[in-house]
Formats: C-alpha cells, sequence, structure tokens
C-alpha cells in the first residue's frame, strides 16, 4: 500500500474519481458537466476532504469548460468557432479521464488553465 492509498479509503477515492467523471453527463444531459460534479460535490464534501477538493476542483474546470464552448459561439461569424469547440471538447474529455484516474489513486489533480470560482 503506498502513502495516498494510506491517506485515503477506497470509498473516498471513488467519490474522488466520480466528482471528476460525472461531468462526462454533459454527453447526454445539456449542461451535465456542470450538474454531474455539482451534485457529488453537494452531497459528498461534508463526508470526504477528497471529494470536497476534487468536486471544487471539477467544478471550476468545468464552468471555465463551460464558458470557453459559449465563446466559441461568436467565434462562429470569423470562421474558427467550430475548431476551437472541437479542440475544447476534445482537451475536456481528456482531462476529465485523467483527473479521474488521479482521484481514484487517491491523489488531488489541479486542471490547467481554469478560473476559481468556488474556493
Amino acid at each position: 500500500m503506498d502513502e495516498t492509498e494510506a491517506i485515503y479509503d477506497s470509498n473516498e477515492r471513488g467519490w474522488g474519481a466520480m466528482a471528476h467523471l460525472s461531468a462526462l453527463a454533459g454527453l447526454i444531459i445539456p449542461f451535465g458537466n456542470l450538474l454531474g460534479p455539482l451534485v457529488v460535490w453537494l452531497v459528498k464534501r461534508r463526508d470526504s476532504d477528497l471529494a470536497d477538493s476534487e468536486g471544487k476542483e471539477a467544478l471550476n474546470f468545468q464552468i471555465t469548460i463551460t464558458l470557453s464552448l459559449l465563446l466559441c459561439i461568436p467565434a462562429l461569424f470569423i470562421g474558427i468557432g467550430g475548431k476551437l469547440f472541437l479542440l475544447i471538447w476534445i482537451a475536456n474529455l481528456f482531462f476529465i479521464i485523467k483527473a479521474g484516474v488521479h482521484a481514484a489513486k487517491g491523489e488531488n489533480y489541479s486542471y490547467p488553465l481554469t478560473m476559481r470560482f468556488i474556493g
């Protein structure tokens, strides 16, 4: 057992990973990428330090992603909106999975280029 596994039990690591992976709900439900991490964070933030920190991190990143995707709409008029949208969407999937893997190991993960709305 390594040091991070000793800090968080498997239940906490599972909820930490779920905080990130729940953003994949956005593939099915409009704004599910925001609702998934928000629900996990609100439900588990008092029960688990990992779920609290990872829930806030996931929610901040998904707010940043959502705002970035909304900015792609006016960029459509200058011809780069579609390409930006696709690039942001693929990066979002990559970082969601990467963060989920880190949290499942009991590691805190910080997304790059994330605006901090929830402290």
